[in-house]
């Protein structure tokens, strides 16, 4: 089941790591991705966009099967939670010039896709 906003535990949730996230909060995320993420997002990079299976810790824009944006090869470190949280809640605001116009404006839902981004191996 999707959850509705509830920002003060989302914002525990990544003030904790998202430790101890539960396994319906990444069946949840799991939900959230198929339904927003997956057309883009594949088993295998293409040119709408790169895979997500280890993006969680990774560099950003480090893999090297995929062609970013400006935006993206502009922005230094790794794919931390605040970050893939920053960036799902506003992809131009966190990296300026990225092609990635689908927003998560939802809380919750983010950190919801994020527990599920670190499943994927």
């Amino acid at each position: 089941m999707i959850r509705p906003a509830l920002p003060v535990l989302a914002s525990l949730a990544f003030a904790a790591g998202l430790m101890g996230a539960s396994p319906s909060f990444a069946a949840d995320g799991a939900q959230l991705f198929n339904l927003q993420c997956k057309t883009c997002h594949g088993a295998k990079s293409t040119p709408m966009g790169p895979t997500l299976a280890g993006v969680a810790g990774a560099d950003i824009a480090g893999r090297d099967d995929y062609a970013y944006s400006a935006g993206l090869k502009a922005k230094s470190g790794t794919w931390t939670d605040a970050a893939l949280d920053a960036y799902l809640a506003k992809p131009m605001a966190f990296a300026p010039g990225t092609r990635m116009m689908v927003a998560v404006p939802n809380a919750e839902n983010r950190a919801a896709i994020v527990t599920y981004l670190k499943t994927l191996k």
